[in-house]
């Protein structure tokens, strides 16, 4: 059993809930005591938790623990928000950097695609059409930012609105940049997600892109989920993290993408690293 962590080292309730949920997709069950061990909190702190995410049917309790309810269930986004941040972080400033000033840029929901919003922000008379209700909501407030959200139906997990309703107002807009949060990215199944309404939402806006940019952390490399959102073929370019696969970057460039490996600030003073197609890895 590890140690366990001091005050100073014991995270926030959201990034324990996060890492618990992660624990528990892992080891599919666990105790309260190993839990509780594990993060430094006390039983009834951690049964709290567990109770939380039992009624967001998340997990189920079981006597003394938990247990995960579904091997593939979709983690919220309230949830991922801290979870590889600063791979998140070092993604968002490489894509922003492709963004030209006075494009239309399209953005769908997630963690990564919500940094890439904020760095975008600053910019003027900048419009953004996204189905994300969270970052429409951060960039409404923006007095130099238009705002284009084509509707739908929300989907708590992600904060996006998807469906029929969505896909039609998409249909009839002229996008220049679209950046395209995913669940996974693989050189033959294309770039997927959990559910297939979101997904038919989400190519909606990438069929209208001049340009498509794929933010994935690594751990979304070489994963396959229910829904195809689009074949690899639409892609621009795959930006991800350092950490990424080699042998899944080889597979996705010999598939004619443009892959970037975005450095974590302060890792050793990395450049970015861009996989082209035709070009040798260095």
């Amino acid at each position: 059993m590890p140690d366990q962590p001091t005050g100073a080292e014991r995270p926030a309730r959201s990034e324990r809930v996060a890492a618990l949920l992660d624990l528990l997709a892992e080891h599919k069950s666990l105790t309260v005591v190993e839990l509780a061990h594990r993060f430094g909190v006390s039983a009834s702190t951690l049964r709290r938790d567990l109770q939380a995410l039992e009624d967001q049917r998340l997990i189920e309790r079981t006597h003394g623990g938990a247990s995960v309810l579904h091997d593939t269930s979709e983690l919220p986004v309230r949830y991922r928000t801290n979870q590889r941040r600063e791979e998140k972080l070092a993604i968002a400033r490489v894509v922003v950097s492709r963004v030209p000033l006075g494009t239309v840029v399209g953005l769908t929901g997630g963690t990564t695609t919500t940094e890439v919003a904020r760095m975008l922000a600053v910019r003027d008379q900048l419009t953004v059409v996204t189905n994300a209700l969270n970052i429409a909501a951060e960039l409404s407030i923006r007095p130099k930012v238009k705002v284009v959200v084509p509707g739908g139906v929300a989907r708590p997990q992600s904060y996006e609105l998807v469906g029929v309703w969505g896909a039609q107002v998409l249909r009839g807009l002229n996008i220049g940049f679209a950046i395209v949060g995913v669940d996974g990215v693989d050189a033959a199944g294309g770039l997927t997600t959990h559910d297939e309404v979101e997904a038919q939402t989400n190519a909606a806006l990438i069929e209208r892109a001049r340009k498509v940019y794929v933010v994935a952390d690594s751990s979304k490399l070489g994963r396959v989920h229910l829904a195809r959102i689009a074949g690899i073929e639409t892609v621009t370019e795959v930006v991800t993290d350092a950490a990424a696969d080699p042998s899944v970057v080889a597979a996705l460039r010999a598939a004619g993408v443009t892959v970037t490996l975005a450095p974590v600030a302060g890792a050793g003073g990395a450049s970015v690293h861009e996989l082209r197609p035709g070009r040798e890895q260095s």
